[in-house]
């Protein structure tokens, strides 16, 4: 892959990121095809390993037990997504089983201590209590055999107030009527573990397997006004899998009805968790469309009205989360797409694709494109980001996977990013090293802490530039623009490894606080950072000083009055240090 990128011969030059149809055409098409669907099944037969296997006969034996020595009653089926993926051919260690005339708590008492009479290695049970006003119907008993996590809940029948959506009880159901109040055939299959048959009650779930389709049970309005939250498990589904949801299904989900019953009936956390899982999936990308193609984008990424009265400026509209996310869909997947548009450099790239949490991170980020620039006050009148605001408050992600502290960060180093790194390709700037590596250390752009790095800062900040040129209605990116903007990125990356930067971004002052506070002979201060600063700097200029050349020049600077540790000094210089160090960037660009 070409590796050296010169603004100045970009258009002109042939290479595999410049052709003839760069020239030609302005605009150019990015939007991707769906992804190859799932393969469907072959066979209704589910093959066991040897693991789901002993834990069936086990299951299976240990009814018998309580049948014939303690009259109880009750038979044992695996409900839900691991019927699905094991017909599709993926392993799955998500086992729920579904009983008759059982709760759960009590079978999986039973079991635990019928598992252990056979010298098996079981954990104790956990209670995890039913929450009705939150759409958790079941109260579920869970514990582990043979290191697999297993989960029991009864098969369940509901009856309803007029009013109401919340059952105003729940009593033990048939396995017919437990498949009709699941979220969608697929997942209404059971595998009774009894005759080792896959049961399909709802006489769809098999078909619409097969056929890539996404449909409820019951009427689809019915479903979701059953659990509103199950609107975005469609979402997530279609999107894994490629699979199509019926038209009943989109109307209902864009019932204002639904939509508000989405908002007000399920917690802001089971909404963060959805969301979470749609972007560590298959298709983050086809997940987002759809949030938007359903209307669903102001209920999962909502601010309290309370906030959202102080916003700064208007946000942009929920579309753009689309641009943001197809544009970065085709950065991350040059070779998926036979377009003209350059490839984003080699090292933005592998990073971008070397941990499993920066690319939800970024997708994250890429959804709330809406929210960038604007700024809100919490209860404290304390300004922040919006895009704090949606994460802190409208998903309730907290910092898993650096979401709420790597995201606000993310935009806020787009914003020092876009006008700084033009600055710093100027030729014959004094001071580069400095100036860059300096930038780089910036807390926003590199901070281990919130999971920043600046190779991810800069590839998000290039997504923020590129955003505005793509135009998702008629699907075309201004591709000469872009080009332009990828290139002055690629030239950045290029002169921070020409001029090995990347070994900066870490770098600890080659003298620590207390040596600064002995050479220069004062009571340690405010003035002591922006020494440790000045320190790295230094490092920056000299990259293979030592020590004692550092001490020298300290002393020097001393010497010559250039370091201040006066009390008047001190106080007008009681700056934060990201401030002095971003200070400090621009006075040497």
């Amino acid at each position: 892959m070409l590796r050296k990128h010169t603004l100045g011969t970009f258009l002109r030059s042939p290479s595999p990121w410049n052709s003839d149809k760069l020239i030609m055409s302005r605009f150019i098409h990015i939007k991707p095809a769906i992804s190859g669907r799932i393969s469907s099944p072959i066979s209704t037969e589910i093959a066991l390993t040897d693991l789901e296997n002993q834990i069936c006969t086990l299951l299976d034996d240990c009814t018998r037990h309580l049948r014939e020595e303690k009259g109880l009653i009750t038979k044992c089926r695996i409900a839900g997504g691991w019927v699905r993926d094991k017909l599709l051919g993926s392993q799955s260690n998500d086992i729920d089983i579904a009983l008759e005339d059982m709760m759960g708590v009590s079978f999986a008492e039973h079991f635990a201590a019928f598992a252990s009479s056979q010298d098996l290695p079981v954990g104790s049970v956990t209670k995890i209590q039913s929450n009705p006003g939150q759409s958790k119907h079941l109260e579920t008993g869970r514990t582990t055999l043979l290191g697999v996590e297993l989960d029991f809940v009864n098969l369940r029948s509901e009856e309803y107030a007029e009013d109401s959506r919340i059952p105003t009880g729940i009593a033990f159901g048939t396995p017919l009527q437990d498949a009709l109040r699941r979220d969608i055939t697929m997942n209404a299959l059971f595998f009774n573990v009894h005759s080792r048959a896959v049961e399909d009650l709802t006489k769809r779930g098999i078909n619409d397997l097969y056929e890539g389709v996404i449909r409820t049970p019951l009427p689809p309005k019915e479903t979701f006004l059953d659990d509103p939250l199950r609107v975005l498990r469609c979402v997530r589904f279609a999107s894994r899998f490629a699979f199509d949801m019926v038209p009943e299904l989109k109307e209902a989900a864009l019932d204002p009805a639904i939509q508000e019953a989405l908002s007000a009936k399920i917690s802001r956390e089971r909404i963060g968790e959805e969301l979470d899982k749609m972007v560590k999936g298959r298709e983050p990308l086809r997940s987002i469309q759809l949030i938007n193609e359903l209307g669903l984008y102001p209920y999962i990424f909502t601010i309290p009205p309370a906030i959202a009265s102080s916003f700064s400026s208007t946000p942009a509209a929920p579309i753009t989360s689309v641009a943001a996310a197809t544009v970065l869909h085709e950065l991350l997947n040059p070779t998926l797409s036979p377009t003209s548009l350059p490839h984003i450099h080699d090292t933005l790239l592998s990073f971008a694709l070397s941990s499993p949490g920066i690319i939800p991170r970024l997708y994250v980020a890429a959804a709330l494109t809406p929210y960038a620039g604007v700024k809100c006050l919490d209860s404290k009148k304390k300004s922040h980001l919006a895009v704090e605001a949606a994460i802190r408050e409208g998903l309730k992600l907290g910092t898993k996977n650096h979401y709420l502290d790597g995201i606000p960060a993310l935009f806020t180093a787009a914003e020092v990013l876009k006008d700084r790194i033009r600055k710093l390709l100027k030729p014959n700037l004094a001071s580069e090293r400095v100036a860059i590596g300096l930038l780089l250390r910036e807390k926003c752009v590199h901070n281990p802490n919130t999971g920043s790095h600046w190779k991810t800062s800069l590839l998000f900040s290039l997504l923020q530039e590129l955003v505005p040129l793509y135009n998702v209605a008629r699907d075309e990116l201004d591709v000469q623009e872009a080009s332009r903007i990828i290139q002055v990125y690629n030239t950045f990356v290029d002169r921070v490894e020409e001029l090995e930067l990347y070994k900066a971004v870490d770098l600890l002052p080659i003298l620590n606080g207390v040596e600064v506070v002995e050479i220069i002979g004062s009571k340690p201060g405010p003035w002591t950072r922006q020494v440790l600063t000045r320190i790295i700097e230094w490092q920056l200029i000299n990259p293979h000083g030592t020590t004692d050349e550092c001490e020298e020049w300290l002393r020097a600077e001393k010497a010559a009055g250039r370091i201040r540790t006066d009390e008047k000094f001190g106080k007008r210089g009681k700056v934060s240090g990201d401030t002095f160090v971003a200070k400090r960037a621009k006075m040497v660009i």
